[in-house]
């Protein structure tokens, strides 16, 4: 007798596994964009030289949203959380400067803010330029990068009550880093403004990045499903750690 097996979410670790009010409000994200879409492209005229083009960007949103709703980073000790929450936004800082979002001013340009709509999730797209600060807002790299500074959040976070520690397991998880330097090699450096619109092919790259790193982050080895042996928790080890410390 020839048994098949068949495929089953079940058969996933609980943190893979497809919630329904994930695929329902999914389904509802995805219908909306490709009405703005459409709506957009049917009000503006504009040419579409390739599907990609229009929908990468979601691309970034909707999986940036979906792993800072699905994780749930272990809870610790407060000065884990502090820790983890300086180098996740040191993280999140050097993605700005080197994805172009952030950086000096310029004085030959005029101070002020400009807005600009391209692309729906590629725009609407606010740049300001000061005297010192230059900065622009693109919604998708601006998801994409709070989605993964929050997963080196969690990251530092589950690694802190590992063998090796927080900060060792932040740099040997080396999918950290391919964001940061994904902007030299892809050619995205410099002004997001302007090159998120024209810059289709290296953005080809950068999705692929992207998308390859958030699975990486979001699948976290030090991630622990359930707690420890006796079933205790991390919040529930800490306590007992802090209560033991203190008798």
């Amino acid at each position: 007798m020839t048994r098949t097996d068949t495929l089953s979410f079940d058969a996933l670790p609980e943190r893979f596994r497809p919630r329904t009010a994930t695929l329902l409000y999914g389904g509802l994200l995805v219908n909306t964009e490709l009405a703005v879409l459409l709506v957009y492209h049917l009000l503006a005229d504009v040419r579409v030289d390739s599907v990609f083009a229009v929908v990468y960007p979601f691309i970034w949103i909707n999986v940036g949203l979906w792993a800072i709703v699905r994780t749930n980073p272990d809870p610790r000790a407060p000065r884990h959380r502090y820790l983890a929450g300086v180098v996740a936004g040191g993280y999140l800082l050097a993605l700005f400067v080197l994805g172009g979002l952030l950086w000096t001013g310029v004085p030959q340009l005029p101070t002020g803010v400009d807005v600009s709509m391209p692309s729906p999730g590629i725009g609407p797209v606010v740049s300001y330029n000061g005297p010192l600060v230059r900065a622009t807002f693109v919604p998708f790299l601006v998801v994409g990068y709070l989605a993964l500074s929050y997963l080196v959040y969690a990251t530092l976070i589950d690694a802190a009550g590992s063998a090796i520690g927080g900060v060792i397991g932040l740099f040997s998880c080396f999918s950290c880093v391919w964001p940061l330097i994904a902007p030299i090699f892809v050619g995205a450096f410099g002004s997001a403004g302007t090159a998120v619109a024209t810059s289709l092919q290296s953005y080809v790259a950068g999705t692929a990045i992207f998308l390859v790193t958030i699975v990486l982050l979001y699948w976290r080895p030090f991630k622990r499903e359930h707690g420890g042996d006796d079933g205790e928790n991390s919040e529930e080890r800490w306590r007992r750690k802090r209560r033991e410390r203190r008798g």
